[in-house]
C-alpha cells in the first residue's frame, strides 16, 4: 500500500466528506479491516509490534506497520521508542484513542448478538 496521490479521487473525497459530518470524519480515521482491531487489542495494555502481530494472525508486517503509522499520525495511538539494543518499541492508546473504546465495545456486542441471531440452523441428518 503506497502513499495516496494528493490529486487522487480517493484523497479528494476524504477531504470533502471528512468535513461533511462527524461520522464520515470518524470512519476516515478508523475505517478499514485492521484499525479498529488494532485499537481494540491495545485497549487493555501497551503492546510491542511482535505482540500485536501475534494477536492479529493474518495481518502482514507491512500492513501492520502502515496501519500503526496512520493511527499514530491521527493521534489515536502513541509510539514509544526505548533507547536499547536491540531497539524496543511499544504502542499504546492515547486519550483520544481510549475515548473510542465504548464505540468498539458497542460494535463488538452488536456483532456478537447479530451473528448469533443470524446463525444458520443446524442441519439434521
Amino acid at each position: 500500500m503506497a502513499t495516496r496521490k494528493l490529486a487522487s479521487t480517493n484523497n479528494r473525497n476524504r477531504e470533502v466528506l471528512g468535513d461533511f459530518c462527524g461520522i464520515n470524519y470518524a470512519l476516515n480515521l478508523v475505517g478499514g479491516r485492521w484499525k479498529l482491531l488494532i485499537l481494540h487489542k491495545l485497549e487493555p495494555q501497551k503492546l510491542r509490534f511482535s505482540e500485536l502481530k501475534r494477536t492479529l494472525p493474518h495481518i502482514t508486517d507491512r500492513m501492520l506497520t502502515l496501519q500503526l503509522r496512520e493511527l499514530e499520525q491521527d493521534g489515536l495511538i502513541a509510539r514509544t521508542v526505548f533507547a536499547e539494543v536491540p531497539p524496543r518499541v511499544e504502542y499504546a492508546l492515547t486519550a483520544s484513542g481510549l475515548a473510542l473504546a465504548p464505540a468498539w465495545q458497542g460494535l463488538e456486542a452488536w456483532g456478537n448478538a447479530h451473528r448469533q441471531a443470524n446463525a444458520p440452523e443446524p442441519v439434521d441428518k
